[in-house]
């Protein structure tokens, strides 16, 4: 039985990303023209993903809590790519900071940078957050939900590792409320590796943060509230011991 759901997985794995380039070239000129149009090929695909999950691998996928739809910060527990596809799918205008080797990626490359993601270089991401706002201050940042994982990088489930700064400065720089998302994706499709695992994956958007807390503060709510509530996620799916 683990084979046959390795060997699903396999498949599912070179269907997904093998769908990217059909998608990628029906949209392509409404991507030309507009983010608009690169924004409707990137939904397009996630809802591809979440369609064939359940009966590939046996994933369902389950989003929790209100999506924003106006300008906001979103920060976000990071376990695999797939809480990417289903906080992109839940919110209208996304954008992601992304580490810019990601950027020379095929389709996938050219249509991050098309819907406003923000490439960062690994040890330079003080220097990419003065540029972000900076470009919202003078007007020049695409609108829509600015997408961070405060962690920096996807973090194995019941593991506890350190929150990063940069969402701290974004929140008192940018001047907008920050929406705490929540996740248990982890569990069932890893960060590396190719087994994809049956069960209910969630993402949770979280009460906003508003504008007005300290640093310190700001960043105590956040981890507090991300944490527990992806624990309790987890803990729901089974996990039974969670790093503290």
């Amino acid at each position: 039985m683990q084979f046959i759901q390795w060997l699903r997985s396999f498949v599912f794995v070179v269907v997904i990303y093998f769908a990217m380039i059909p998608y990628g070239l029906i949209y392509l000129p409404a991507a030309l023209r507009s983010r608009d149009g690169a924004i409707a090929a990137c939904h397009a695909w996630c809802r591809f993903v979440k369609w064939t999950a359940p009966w590939m691998v046996g994933i369902r996928t389950e989003v929790r809590g209100t999506p924003p739809t106006g300008e906001c910060l979103i920060a976000a527990k990071h376990q695999s790519f797939l809480d990417i596809i289903l906080i992109y799918s839940s919110v209208p205008r996304g954008k992601f900071i992304m580490k810019k080797e990601l950027t020379k990626a095929p389709i996938l490359g050219w249509y991050a940078l098309r819907i406003g993601c923000v490439p960062v270089d690994r040890g330079k991401r003080a220097q990419a957050v003065q540029r972000m706002v900076a470009d919202v201050e003078a007007g020049r940042a695409d609108p829509g939900q600015l997408i961070i994982y405060p962690q920096g990088t996807r973090i194995p489930p019941g593991v506890k590792a350190p929150y990063k700064v940069g969402s701290s400065v974004l929140y008192s720089e940018l001047g907008q409320p920050c929406v705490p998302v929540a996740c248990n994706v982890g569990l069932f499709w890893p960060r590396k590796g190719i087994m994809r695992r049956p069960g209910t994956a969630v993402v949770e958007f979280l009460d906003p943060i508003p504008q007005g807390l300290t640093g310190r503060d700001f960043m105590n709510r956040l981890e507090h509230e991300v944490e527990e509530r992806s624990n309790a996620l987890m803990a729901e799916a089974g996990l039974k011991e969670i790093e503290t």
